[in-house]
Order: structure tokens, then sequence, then C-alpha cells
């Protein structure tokens, strides 16, 4: 039985950045670093890519990445959800090879700047809190205590902010979910309505390990960030094969 499945979610449209998985960032394709540091994981049994594209579907082949299906083109639409994805991936491993994973672990091609050990730290995480799901956040940084909004020449608070509480210094610490690492049971994928169970647990990133890639800023923030750590970029594969 696989423990701890990888699944790289990469659909072959999207709108800010037109064939987004597959542009280029300091010198290879955005997927590559996500397929490359999955395939490096410890604590990964297997890896499958997700995708509705042919193209991409090739390109991770190439990198060593398994693409057992191809996905319905239904289920990579801008309104289908990361959830939906997971379940379409669970319902083949049910169908065609009769068991799921105890988990699946859900890696955004859109987060470049996430590695290996971040990978394995979050799968840790989970094992040992015995956890129905662990999330990749990062701190917010504008907190929910000073965000308002205006309604008709009044003005209100997205969050109320308690009487007590008068310094920055006694906010409760709130995170944005990053999307660069989901660790969750599959049953709490199959069976549940919640998505992440009732035994969630934060596996916090640094801002600088966190970048999703959503527009052209995002890229060149994720290329300045990768030249200022110095990080060697290989020879990457062509895209076409060739």
């Amino acid at each position: 039985m696989t423990r701890f499945l990888g699944l790289i979610p990469a659909r072959g449209g999207s709108k800010g950045i037109p064939r987004k998985n597959l542009v280029p960032l300091a010198g290879k394709p955005l997927i590559q670093y996500t397929l490359e540091a999955a395939l490096d994981c410890d604590s990964l049994d297997r890896v499958i890519l997700s995708t509705d594209d042919e193209e991409i579907a090739e390109f991770g082949r190439q990198i060593g990445v398994e693409v057992p299906f191809i996905r319905p083109v239904e289920l990579a639409t801008d309104d289908a959800s990361t959830r939906v994805v997971q379940r379409h991936a669970l319902q083949w491993c049910k169908q065609e090879e009769g068991a799921l994973p105890e988990a699946l672990v859900t890696l955004q091609p859109t987060s470049p700047l996430r590695t290996k050990r971040h990978i394995d730290e979050a799968v840790s995480l989970f094992q040992k809190e015995q956890a129905d799901s662990v999330l990749g956040v990062t701190p917010v940084r504008e907190h929910p205590y000073e965000m308002v909004g205006f309604s008709e020449g009044r003005m209100y608070r997205a969050v109320d902010r308690p009487a007590h509480v008068v310094r920055r210094q006694q906010y409760p610490l709130f995170y944005k979910i990053n999307g660069a690492v989901y660790v969750t049971k599959s049953s709490v994928l199959v069976d549940q309505d919640t998505g992440y169970g009732e035994r969630v647990f934060e596996y916090p990133m640094e801002w600088e390990e966190s970048v999703d890639i959503d527009s052209l800023h995002d890229l060149q923030a994720a290329e300045e960030l990768l030249q200022a750590a110095g990080t060697e970029i290989p020879n990457p594969i062509n895209v076409n094969g060739n």
C-alpha cells in the first residue's frame, strides 16, 4: 500500500500567464521545480502528475514522474477546484489499483521555491500529530484586526478586535494558506465535505519560500530570489523533447 502519494496538478490553460506551468523561470520551465522536488523527497512513496495537457504530460514523463491518466477536460477549467482534482486522482487509484494511499500530498507547480525539505517536514508533522491535514502557510503581512471596509459612509472592521487588545504585540498570529504543500488523509478527501478534516495543523514557511506564481511580477520576484540564494540552475529539459 502506498502511504504518501504525491500529486502534482498542472492544467494546460491559465488566465494570468498563458501556458503558465511551462513558462521559463531562471532557465527551466516552472513546473520542473516541483517535479524535481517531489521526486527527490524521502517521504513520498510515489509521485503522479494530473494534467489535461499532452505537452505537460510528456514533459513530466521526461523528468521521471508517472502520468497514469489524462485528466478530463471538464476537470481542468478555471472553475474546477483543487479538491475535485484530488478526488479524481484518488478515484483512479481505487478503481484501477484497488486501494487508496494513506494520504495525498498535493504540490502545486506555482510554488517553485518550495523544496524537498518543506515537503518532508510537512509529512513528518502529519505523522507526528496524527493529523487529518497539514497545510503550508505563511504569516500574514497585514493583520485582520487592521483591515476595514466602507459602506454608505460608514467604516467597519473585517474582524472585531477585543477591547483589551491594544498593541500589535498582543495580536494572535494569523496565516495565509500559501498553496505550497497540502498533506491530507485520503479518507478525509473522499468521505468528508470539509476538505481538511478536524485535526488540522499548520506548517509555517517564510515569505521568501512561499511565492505563488500568478503574474509576471511573481515570476520576476521568484527569479530574483533564486538568484539571490545562489541557486544553481541545471540545464533545462527541452519542453518539446528536442
